[in-house]
């Protein structure tokens, strides 16, 4: 699974002008399963986002984690993160997970998350959303766990 992190002032996500999750300080993350990916990828991939230090200490070091800092967590579904784009004008998605197992491992990850961190909203799987954030820094991160 893919998840590219966003240390965030605010952040929301809006399904036709209907706001469907925001948060305050903390981490707007998208993600991305591709194939092969299961429950146990997306375990570790929440406890690698839970647990990065993206924050900032008392004396400004990035040692703080979204866990210590009791900030929000704000997961969207984006299957472009998959993206191959050695070739050509036009980005090619075979590297990402089917839509049937994109969906329920999301919906596995919200609800694994829900059960370790609060507050947590999300993004509405296959729908086309609009993303809106303040990046704080701005500080961007790409993770990776690559399935078993």
């Amino acid at each position: 699974m893919i998840a590219l992190l966003q240390r965030v002032d605010r952040a929301s996500v809006t399904v036709v002008a209907e706001t469907v999750g925001e948060i305050g300080r903390g981490l707007c993350v998208l993600v991305c399963a591709e194939p092969g990916d299961s429950e146990r990828t997306a375990e570790r991939l929440l406890e690698r986002v839970l647990g990065y230090r993206a924050f900032s200490d008392p004396m400004g070091k990035m040692n703080l984690s979204l866990r210590e800092l009791g900030g929000g967590l704000l997961l969207v579904p984006q299957f472009t993160l998959a993206a191959d784009t050695t070739k050509g004008n036009r980005p090619s998605f075979s590297s990402a997970a089917s839509p049937e197992l994109a969906r329920a491992l999301f919906e596995y990850l919200c609800a694994a998350g829900r059960e370790l961190h609060a507050p947590l909203a999300a993004g509405r799987f296959g729908a086309h959303m609009k993303v809106s954030l303040v990046n704080d820094g701005p500080v961007t991160f790409w993770l990776r766990v690559p399935p078993a």
